[in-house]
């Protein structure tokens, strides 16, 4: 079964729309590149959440193939790329994997 990867993002303060746009673009280019990954979405929150988004100004969801391939997306040289992009971005960061 299909495994949803969704992660939320608490960006730093002063981080562009440029910033974000080539961040987005590298981690929607992980399709194809990592073995199981099917799909990759992000965004920010629609207006009606924002009162429940806690902080949490961007998000994505990441579909993999099936359970094992979480495992090896994590370290695959492509999304550790996008990490370190993350870890210049964002204050906070909240992940949670499902399996439907």
């Amino acid at each position: 079964m299909p495994v949803y990867h969704i992660v939320l993002f608490r960006l730093k303060q002063g981080v562009t729309p440029a910033q974000l746009s080539v961040w987005t673009q590298k981690a929607k280019g992980m399709v194809g590149k990592i073995p199981g990954l099917v799909s990759m979405e992000c965004g920010q929150p629609l207006p009606i959440c924002l009162p429940r988004a806690q902080g949490f100004d961007m998000g994505l969801v990441a579909v993999l193939e099936k359970p094992e391939h979480v495992a090896s997306y994590a370290v695959h040289p492509a999304h550790l790329e996008v990490h370190k992009m993350r870890e210049e971005l964002c204050d906070d960061t909240l992940a949670y994997d499902l399996e439907f």
